[in-house]
């Protein structure tokens, strides 16, 4: 059986946080347990240099994001977990794609152009000012991530359907010149993804700094989720859940029969902080048993470390053999052979 292939990158910059788990993480892990998939989930440390250059806030989100994958039940023995650093030909390929991109392709993609028009809005007279060359090639790179394994598919949030495309543009130009090499990737898009709403009532994102982690303590969660925005209706009087941070929450960790209950609790007049002890319960139930296990791994970090390096076996065991024979495809050999 022919497995397909699919890639997700997780950017090593932050605490992976309740929306990262629901529209992210859940159902990466399903994925892994597939049969009829083969998935390479990797810990994209060198694209977090793009924009941290903070040492110790990679560092600890390598050890936060890996804990967290594999206390929440990743099936390391179907998938392919590694970190993006420890496979070399990674950042090899990437020059090589470099070298066939080209510059107007870049210059179209989406992350460049709003730091430009940022610049251009302050009046600045040149407008690349602060533009790192990583920042400028981030498109090159993670099309080295996704061609080196020849990925059939690429699960991603919209703003990333660009880079997908870029990926095939540049596999395409070098399959063109070089030869039949790359397999040109899908990207796969969940219209009906969950998103989280945050405390404040927007999406719930580390930029917005209105997440609640996913492995906070029953106090700190407790805590987080009695702040969350509402608006002034008594106890009593009837209750939209359309556009309530409290329910949206909610029913990404309730059943379909749970969902319905508290439908009606919310046309009787539920109280806010009765709602609010509803959603922490909830919550706290589902993730108990993974925050044990989390916690028991922040503690055994060289277990972390040997899963990782075991995906990394498996990535290496791939990718050597093919940057072989991309070496030998564009000229570079040793002479004689």
């Amino acid at each position: 059986m022919t497995k397909t292939i699919v890639l997700t990158g997780i950017t090593t910059t932050g605490t992976p946080h309740l929306g990262n788990y629901v529209g992210a993480i859940r159902p990466a892990i399903a994925a892994s347990k597939d049969p009829t998939v083969a998935p390479f989930y990797f810990l994209a440390d060198y694209h977090a240099l793009i924009k941290c250059q903070e040492p110790e806030r990679i560092r600890q989100s390598s050890l936060e994001i890996a804990a967290t994958w594999l206390a929440l039940g990743l099936d390391t023995a179907n998938a392919v977990f590694y970190r993006q650093s420890d496979v070399p030909e990674i950042l090899e390929l990437s020059w090589m794609l470099s070298c066939v991109a080209s510059k107007g392709l870049l210059n179209r993609a989406h992350a460049y152009k709003a730091a430009v028009a940022d610049n251009e809005q302050s009046g600045e007279n040149d407008a690349d000012k602060g533009i790192s060359l990583g920042l400028f090639g981030y498109p090159v790179l993670m099309a080295a991530d996704i061609l080196l394994f020849n990925v059939n598919k690429v699960p991603v949030g919209k703003d990333q359907v660009q880079h997908i495309e870029m990926a095939r543009d540049i596999a395409g130009r070098f399959n063109h010149i070089y030869g039949e090499h790359f397999v040109l990737p899908e990207a796969v898009i969940d219209e009906h993804g969950a998103t989280l709403t945050g405390l404040d009532g927007r999406k719930m994102s580390k930029s917005y700094n209105n997440t609640i982690p996913l492995f906070e303590p029953e106090k700190k969660l407790r805590k987080l989720i009695n702040k969350i925005k509402t608006n002034s209706l008594e106890p009593g009087e009837a209750k939209d859940t359309e556009g309530c941070a409290l329910f949206s929450i909610y029913k990404s960790f309730a059943t379909p029969a749970q969902v319905t209950e508290i439908r009606q609790r919310y046309a009787d007049g539920i109280a806010w902080g009765e709602m609010k002890q509803v959603l922490f319960e909830q919550i706290n139930e589902h993730i108990t048993p993974a925050r044990e296990r989390y916690e028991a791994l922040l503690n055994a970090p060289e277990h972390i470390e040997m899963q990782l390096q075991e995906g990394a076996e498996k990535a290496l065991a791939i990718s050597v053999p093919f940057m072989k024979e991309l070496r030998k495809a564009v000229g570079i050999a040793r002479i004689g052979t």
